[in-house]
């Protein structure tokens, strides 16, 4: 049948299962904004304060739910407000599509008014993307964009559509959809050799990344866990990837990972290091990184392997697939001496020490201590929130832990938040931010009231910018240059004034009671403004150029 182009990319987005989308319109991107009229019985779209909110809402929709997220925005400033999200998406590898209309073919290249290059701003921040001039090319392009973007390493592609395109008719002919498969890349001969390693191994360390969340591979990595008998650390990506309230989880690894994990990382023998690309939050100094023992790097990435790190041996494929295949082979072992050491380290180094002042660490004990975890998904922004989060929030399932890691990307949390919540409606979605975030996407509140999403913003409020603050304090004499931020924002009158519940509160008591209320409420998003000692600090943390294995208690 013959359809608009704009029918077109509405009925490609149904065709792939797509029921949420979230942008702003524009006159570049109208016909589609028109088609999304008369389709509203089977999309819905979300029409965010901003567009990097409906980026950021687009990949927190994926993150928690395994989904591929959908963002629109028309061209010129309405694309170009998407680049952070979709930057942060891609340092992160989470499956988004992001469609943008231009201006007509005909103006292409001469400065039209908003006319902006946006596959040539992406081109680096994409896993791939693509111009489209003609209607007959928009389904099988938005076919393959999903297909780049679900497939592999994972990461968001980006589909540029003339507005001609999207105006002219084509022939459209629905296709039924199969999931992307990964071909196997790796041998029976690399499954034996890696066998090998772990069975010679008297001290293994499992050390996990964001590939086994991205290929839900956490019953796979349960059970290798249980065959090896070794201890879990993770990095920020991996949360959740392994139940933190096990015995054998050790916690983060990294600059402000546990002091377990920098021990583990010390005294193994084997590092299977499992989906992750060992950034340097995790290394810290790269020269001095694990080098005492062997390393295995498990991967779907052909360019990470020996990448940062030089490993000793590695498996190229997706995580699940690799892990179900040494599953079949591995034969249970006990590593009785080295698991005893590892829990008398975790008796002798808690990750939390109890407190009876109002403290951040405090704040996220009594939301772990009062929601149902397992039904519960925790959104963070970027910063000492972020990181006290990390530290200590008992995190038991994949998918529960929505955050920006590699690019650390302040104001991303709302926004997650939001697309969470409408991929997982029967869950509890909590974003925890500082003052200084918030002030950085405090607008989506309003598209949170607006649709009746009831997330609930839990403000740190130090007064400052903490992590940089913390910074200023350690490594440059305590000049605290534009960190103490002194704004006069009140916070219950914003919350309140853009529809949503808000409340201050100085105490533990205060805190879960308007916590239990936010929890109660089925409609209404609520802000919770926590105020805090400015001069609280993360802890364990690797000065800049120094070891992971000998991080400063405090």
């Amino acid at each position: 049948m013959k359809l608009s182009g704009a029918d077109i990319i509405v009925e490609s987005l149904i065709e792939q299962g797509v029921d949420t989308v979230f942008g702003y319109p524009g006159g570049w991107i109208l016909h589609v904004y028109d088609s999304l009229y008369r389709y509203s019985d089977k999309i819905d779209h979300i029409l965010v304060a901003h567009e990097q909110g409906a980026a950021h809402a687009a990949d927190g929709y994926s993150r928690a739910s395994g989904k591929v997220g959908v963002c629109l925005a028309t061209a010129g400033p309405g694309a170009t407000n998407l680049v952070t999200g979709i930057a942060t998406a891609y340092m992160d590898s989470i499956p988004m599509v992001a469609i943008t209309c231009n201006v007509n073919r005909g103006m292409l290249g001469k400065d039209s008014f908003q006319e902006i290059d946006i596959v040539g701003v992406t081109s680096p921040i994409t896993k791939h993307n693509f111009i489209v001039k003609r209607p007959e090319d928009i389904a099988p392009i938005i076919r393959r964009a999903f297909e780049i973007a679900n497939s592999g390493r994972k990461g968001p592609v980006l589909v540029d559509i003339t507005k001609d395109a999207t105006g002219e008719e084509a022939e459209f002919t629905a296709q039924s959809v199969s999931t992307p498969t990964t071909p196997a890349t790796f041998t029976d001969k690399d499954i034996y050799t890696a066998i090998g390693m772990i069975e010679s191994s008297e001290k293994p360390l499992i050390f996990i990344g964001g590939g086994v969340i991205s290929s839900d591979a956490g019953e796979q990595l349960a059970e290798f866990q249980k065959l090896v008998d070794a201890p879990v650390a993770h990095s920020l990506m991996g949360i959740g990837g392994f139940d933190r309230t096990n015995e054998m989880s050790t916690g983060m690894l990294g600059m402000h990972g546990s002091k377990v994990s920098s021990l583990a990382i010390k005294n193994c023998d084997l590092l299977i290091a499992i989906g992750t690309r060992f950034s340097d939050r995790v290394t810290c100094n790269t020269s001095i990184f694990a080098k005492n023992t062997k390393i295995l790097h498990i991967d779907i990435d052909r360019a990470e392997i020996n990448k940062n790190i030089c490993v000793d041996e590695f498996i190229l494929g997706d995580v699940k697939d690799v892990l179900t295949a040494l599953n079949k082979k591995l034969k249970p072992a006990k590593h009785d001496t080295w698991t005893s050491l590892v829990k008398e380290w975790k008796l002798q180094y808690p990750t939390a020490i109890r407190s009876d002042h109002f403290t951040a660490q405090e704040i996220i004990r009594i939301i772990g201590d009062t929601v149902n975890r397992d039904n519960t998904v925790i959104c963070t922004d970027v910063g000492q929130h972020q990181m006290w989060t990390a530290q200590n929030y008992p995190f038991t399932k994949p998918r529960t832990f929505v955050s920006s890691g590699g690019l650390g990307t302040m104001g991303f949390g709302l926004g997650a938040a939001l697309g969470a919540k409408l991929s997982c409606p029967g869950k509890t979605v909590i974003n925890i931010t500082g003052d200084g975030c918030f002030h950085m996407n405090m607008n989506e509140i309003s598209t949170a009231v607006k649709y009746g999403i009831p997330v609930i913003d839990i403000i740190i409020n130090n007064n400052v910018l903490g992590m940089v603050r913390q910074w200023q304090r350690m490594f440059y004499d305590k000049r605290f240059s534009n960190t103490t931020l002194d704004k006069k924002t009140n916070y219950d009158m914003v919350a309140q004034g853009l529809g949503a519940v808000g409340v201050t509160v100085s105490n533990q008591a205060e805190f879960k009671v308007a916590l239990e209320e936010a929890i109660k409420q089925t409609d209404t998003p609520t802000v919770i403004n926590c105020v805090v000692d400015p001069d609280l600090t993360v802890f364990p943390m690797v000065p800049p150029g120094a070891d992971v294995e000998d991080p400063i208690m405090e």
